[in-house]
């Protein structure tokens, strides 16, 4: 069933608590949505509701960045954007990332849908305006 959320940037921590039991329960979120739509601030936001100690920022050169919570658990933060192929995702241990048990956040996760589990929270963002996003449960 698809849900929508349209939200300002200033609801978008709000947005990012409401989203967490969701988080917590599927361990993988994929988010789609254009350049600008602000995937990464979301991620970001959800971060900080779940105490990341580290700065998070986005991997789009790094294609993966690791954080860690007060609790000492991992997370795992993949922008998958400049990737040409499945293969390269498999070269970089995406299977690793995925099935870590640990939270998971794919940005641009189109390469790899055929190395995705069923149970994930998947998320599209469309940029209305300068400060107002749509938010679709997929």
């Amino acid at each position: 069933m698809e849900k929508e959320i349209v939200y300002t940037l200033q609801e978008v921590e709000q947005v990012a608590n409401n989203l967490i039991p969701f988080i917590l329960k599927n361990k993988i979120m994929v988010i789609t949505g254009d350049l600008g739509a602000g995937k990464t601030t979301l991620i970001t936001s959800i971060c900080k509701q779940l105490e990341v100690i580290d700065q998070v920022s986005s991997p789009t050169f790094s294609i993966v960045n690791e954080y860690e919570t007060h609790s000492h658990e991992k997370i795992y933060h993949l922008d998958l954007y400049r990737l040409n192929d499945v293969e390269e995702a498999i070269n970089i241990g995406i299977e690793d990332y995925i099935y870590s048990h640990n939270i998971t956040f794919i940005e641009w996760p189109e390469i790899i849908e055929n190395l995705l589990p069923m149970n994930l929270l998947r998320i599209h963002l469309e940029n209305l305006d300068n400060s107002t996003r749509k938010l679709l449960f997929l």
